[in-house]
């Protein structure tokens, strides 16, 4: 798979492509790459994806907050496992959601040159969402193109999409998010210093820095797996702020503990792949509770793992 953010460097004689965010690349996503990736290659074509970052809603709304579920590169890679041959992440700004839809097509497909372009049920591009699929049909005659229409992905009788994930995840359902990306979840960042307070009771973490535009996540005591260093570890990792200690912090922190492990981490970069959540963040009156709490939650991680 190449991964481009310049449509100017992509040059192909013929391909199928499809449009749209896919952030998360859920498993509505995964339906429309995986028929995307047999038909264009059993054409004998590349399959392509073209996406966007920033989000253009972001953009239009002028917007800037906790919202991705996948980066940029991290979502490439995901389509990439799933057959995609090309993917370009579009650089949305203020200035493209001013194009035409016409413009739009015709930078995409001096580019792509393709020959059917697959599109969600409820898509849009071009200037005041004009670009919908009647017109991109109309546009696909001239540039000998067809438009192949999906129908959307629904489970246990909701449609499937990005945003109801983030409202998942927003909401501490980490288990149905992962149901939902026919994977889990899972955040990356660097490992940065923090204040020992951890390690002071016992319990060492890795501090997790992670971008600001990744989602937020509710706070509370979930049961992870880390990869660091390529190896995997059992981890119970805390969000929030810390209230048994009322060190009024603005933005919440991401703790890991990783059982049996020793060691510095400073510096690595850290996976956690998200399991299940145990817990809301709690005030304990005491530090002695609060070493009982996470005492429980140890047990009750290794439990989840042993089964």
């Amino acid at each position: 798979m190449q991964h481009f953010h310049d449509l100017e460097k992509i040059k192909l004689e013929q391909s199928w492509v499809t449009i749209g965010s896919f952030d998360g690349v859920h498993i509505g996503h995964q339906q429309i790459i995986h028929a995307l990736v047999e038909g264009a290659h059993k054409a004998g074509l590349p399959a392509a994806v073209i996406t966007f970052h920033p989000h253009p809603q972001l953009v239009i709304n002028e917007e800037s907050r906790s919202y991705y579920l996948t980066r940029p590169e991290k979502r490439a890679q995901l389509l990439g496992d799933l057959g995609v041959d090309f993917v370009l992440t579009y650089p949305f700004s203020l200035e493209t959601s001013r194009m035409s839809a016409r413009e739009f097509i015709t930078q995409l497909h001096d580019g792509f040159q393709f020959l059917e372009l697959w599109i969600g049920y409820d898509f849009a591009l071009g200037k005041d969402r004009e670009g919908t699929p009647t017109l991109l049909r109309e546009i696909g005659l001239e540039f000998e193109y067809k438009v192949h229409e999906i129908t959307p992905f629904s489970l246990d009788g909701k449609l499937v999409s990005s945003s109801r994930i983030r409202k998942n995840i927003r909401e501490g359902e980490i288990k149905e998010a992962g149901k939902l990306l026919g994977r889990p979840f899972e955040i990356a960042g660097k490992v940065v210093q923090g204040e020992n307070r951890g390690k002071s009771l016992g319990f060492p973490t890795s501090n997790l820095e992670v971008p600001l535009e990744i989602i937020d996540i509710k706070p509370g005591v979930y049961v992870c797996k880390a990869i660091v260093k390529d190896q995997i570890w059992s981890a119970v990792t805390n969000i929030g702020f810390r209230p048994t200690f009322n060190e009024g912090l603005e933005f919440p922190r991401i703790e890991a503990h990783l059982l049996d492990f020793s060691g510095d981490l400073y510096g690595e970069e850290l996976n956690l792949i998200f399991i299940d959540r145990l817990r809301d963040e709690r005030k304990f009156s005491t530090v002695g509770e609060l070493t009982n709490q996470i005492n429980k939650d140890i047990e009750l991680t290794r439990r989840i793992f042993a089964r």
